[in-house]
């Protein structure tokens, strides 16, 4: 008995205070910022305003009534969204000159996005289309496609 006393002596004056580290939690929102670069890196409306900044002085990306409270279905919502964005910045590589702004209106999905004129304006309705006609076969809803083209990308400020 007195072995095993000696034993958890040793343990708890040494070994076990040592492995504890306690540091002072930073509450900092960190997300979603962009990093400071050297001034050459241009930067949209929407990037440059940070994410505290969003319902005040830029809007949802998303907007649709799952975001209410008390309502459900919001993370089934979610993840089809994140599947469009993909979809869509998947079929126009290269053309996206801004995030995609998804509404769900009723039954219909809208999604509004500003593209690049980096392609023939025929192969950008073939796209168009076909995005439409993939997704409404996917979601079996309508899903209507917003576009607006432009020439180069509005930059807002420079990091």
């Amino acid at each position: 008995l007195t072995g095993q006393t000696t034993h958890l002596s040793s343990l708890r004056s040494g070994s076990l205070s040592r492995g504890l580290h306690v540091t002072a939690a930073r509450c900092k929102n960190r997300a979603a910022r962009v990093r400071v670069g050297k001034g050459d890196r241009p930067l949209t409306y929407e990037e440059a305003l940070p994410p505290h900044h969003i319902a005040h002085r830029k809007g949802w990306l998303s907007q649709h009534t799952g975001n209410l409270r008390g309502e459900e279905g919001t993370a089934e919502r979610t993840v089809e969204d994140v599947f469009v964005r993909r979809f869509i910045f998947g079929t126009f590589h290269g053309c996206l000159a801004n995030e995609l702004v998804i509404k769900r209106r009723g039954n219909v999905l809208v999604v509004c996005a500003l593209m690049l004129q980096k392609l023939q304006p025929q192969k950008f309705y073939f796209l168009i289309g076909y995005s439409e006609t993939m997704l409404s076969h996917l979601y079996k809803c309508p899903v209507k496609l917003e576009v607006q083209t432009l020439q180069d990308k509005a930059v807002y400020k420079y990091l």
